[in-house]
């Protein structure tokens, strides 16, 4: 019989366990304390998905009390009983999946909402749901009844940054220091960086001094990620470095959670996710912006 073996995703060579392919994954189908999670809205989940897999979306770990979308829920209580109600332990192995040409990267999302909670054993489905489909894999329609389990949170704030903090960071830039150790990366597209706003945005622009560094320029034509090789160039050409701490952000954290989850493939080990981003920051009139 097979068994699951632990992949660790969180520093060094191990790097490369993060994305999971399309033929090991359905290989591993079935096998005990495996958990597979797709982040597609509902209705696609229902019409078709990975055999064996349950469902969820980032919004259903906001915070339900604010207006800024990318919060996360700050009573870790209430997130560890829904992973759970997921089947989802601290022991399983989980790989999470969506449509990478229709998701703002919420399957990054997910990952690094788990990372940040502890869970050490968390995987991409690299191609996510496009290239499973095109290739003809195991799937099942219809609802998941998933067995629960007991996920206990261990939280890392090295992956998390919050308003206040944000806020010294950027006005610490501003008087000259900190240049070089710490970069500030938007990962919306170059028109919202250059001032375009969208429903529930009061103000256009970026964060000072940001670098726009788009989501979705990482992709191959099958929705795979680029080699590391390709993304480690992106990074370099914009001047960035391993031992720098760079801190993502981008309207909701959805799409910077996703960068966070390619720069940490491509071997950056100190990044953070910004997760009030521009919702929360462009709504606070006492905060800087450039356009």
């Amino acid at each position: 019989m097979r068994t699951m073996s632990k992949v660790s995703v969180f520093g060094g060579n191990e790097m490369a366990s993060l994305f999971v392919t399309t033929e090991d994954l359905e290989k591993d189908l079935g096998l005990p304390g495996l958990v597979v999670v797709d982040v597609r809205p509902k209705l696609e989940f229902v019409a078709g998905h990975i055999f064996g897999a349950v469902q969820t979306e980032w919004r259903d770990f906001s915070d339900p009390d604010s207006d800024i979308k990318g919060l996360l829920d700050p009573q870790t209580s209430c997130l560890e009983e829904k992973l759970s109600a997921l089947g989802i332990g601290n022991e399983n192995r989980v790989v999470v999946y969506t449509d990478p040409f229709d998701s703002w990267g919420s399957d990054g999302r997910i990952y690094w909402m788990l990372s940040y909670l502890g869970h050490q054993n968390v995987q991409v489905l690299d191609g996510g749901w496009v290239k499973w489909k095109r290739e003809g894999r195991k799937t099942e329609i219809g609802f998941a009844n998933p067995d629960s389990s007991a996920f206990k949170a261990s939280v890392r704030p090295e992956l998390i940054v919050l308003k206040d903090e944000m806020k010294t960071l950027v006005g610490s830039r501003a008087e000259g220091t900190c240049l070089k150790s710490h970069v500030v990366i938007d990962a919306r597209s170059s028109k919202e960086y250059n001032g375009a706003v969208g429903p529930g945005i009061p103000r256009g622009g970026h964060v000072p001094l940001a670098i726009n560094i788009p989501w979705d320029q990482f992709f191959n034509e099958d929705a795979s990620i680029k080699s590391r090789e390709e993304l480690q160039r992106v990074f370099r050409e914009n001047t960035l470095t391993e031992d720098q701490e760079i801190i993502c952000y981008c309207t909701g954290g959805v799409r910077s959670a996703w960068l966070l989850t390619v720069f940490q493939f491509a071997g950056y080990s100190k990044v953070r996710n910004y997760t009030g981003s521009w919702w929360e920051w462009s709504r606070d009139f006492s905060l800087p912006i450039e356009t």
